[in-house]
């Protein structure tokens, strides 16, 4: 199951009536079981329905969505908006950070609107996202406030897995490694999957990596298939000009993907009577089980078949 943050920069009534634009945008969404919007632009909320219903139009498993209020401390106001797919994940709840805490108030420019899914069919079945957008000026303080968010959600959902993703601003001129140091939630038990080598962004000015995504504790991590933390590159996959990708976004989409149960339980031997710690494939034993498997399935056949012949009789 993939799930992914993007921000799609000033998304609302125009790009959503652009046919170019929608297009790739529902092509970008489609990836994704669960994809947390940046940076929308959407008073109104209709650009957001055009969206859900343009994409729907190519899905046969439609998405729902949910929207955070409208966030910012001028009259510049952004949302968080999620679309899912229901037939893979429940929105179990959702919690708008309330940034009211005693002496540190309005730490957020964008407060965090918490998310909390029940995903049925991977290995984390109880799963809470945290989508953050940064005000660039502000990055160190705020991610580093993010323990405390996490902290909150911790106590009010008894919850740790946890999964922190979106536009962090977290390199180039916002976040020095210095600063970077002193974040709490840069050291254990979090876990930062986007390396810092990986481009994040639809330009050619600079290869930063804004966009991150962060994982609580042991447990998370260990549901996260190895490799799958990445970003989107959509101008590379969509053979796009510098100019059609930035006017979809200037980021990509940051992407994870969750190990489901069956792949876990197959990898793992569970269920079948298999010690692990005597499994030893070699291109022989493989040969071997698959030669065993079909003289099986031949016994099988013809025992079926002697039942049959009985019954028939």
């Amino acid at each position: 199951m993939k799930i992914a943050a993007f921000n799609g920069k000033n998304l609302g009534q125009k790009k959503v009536h652009d046919k170019f634009v929608i297009k790739h945008l529902t092509k970008i969404i489609s990836r994704y079981s669960v994809i947390v919007m940046l940076e929308v632009v959407d008073k109104s909320g209709k650009a957001m329905e055009t969206l859900l219903q343009e994409l729907n139009k190519t899905e046969k498993q439609p998405y729902l969505k949910t929207a955070s209020k409208q966030l910012g401390r001028d009259t510049y106001k952004e949302q968080y908006v999620c679309f899912y797919r229901p037939d893979e994940v429940t929105l179990k709840d959702s919690h708008q950070y309330e940034d009211n805490q005693a002496g540190d108030e309005d730490a957020f420019a964008r407060e965090p609107f918490i998310l909390r899914f029940d995903c049925p069919t991977t290995v984390v079945e109880d799963l809470v996202l945290i989508p953050v957008h940064t005000k660039p000026d502000d990055t160190p303080k705020e991610l580093d406030e993010l323990h405390d968010v996490v902290e909150d959600i911790r106590k009010k959902w008894k919850n740790d897995n946890i999964m922190i993703l979106g536009d962090f601003n977290a390199d180039g001129p916002y976040l020095s490694k210095k600063k970077k140091e002193k974040i709490r939630i840069c050291s254990p038990p979090y876990k930062w999957l986007i390396a810092d080598d990986v481009d994040t962004t639809a330009s050619n000015k600079n290869d930063n990596t804004y966009d991150r995504i962060v994982v609580y504790g042991d447990t998370m991590l260990n549901a996260i298939v190895p490799n799958s933390a990445k970003s989107f590159n959509f101008q590379k996959e969509f053979n796009l000009t510098d100019e059609e990708a930035r006017g979809i976004s200037d980021h990509y989409p940051v992407e994870v993907e969750l190990k489901t149960k069956d792949a876990t339980a197959m990898a793992s031997g569970e269920g079948m009577g298999i010690d692990k710690s005597l499994v030893i494939l070699t291109p022989l034993s493989i040969s071997l089980g698959f030669h065993w498997l079909c003289f099986k399935g031949h016994h099988h056949f013809l025992a079926a078949h002697r039942r049959h012949s009985i019954c028939a009789n």
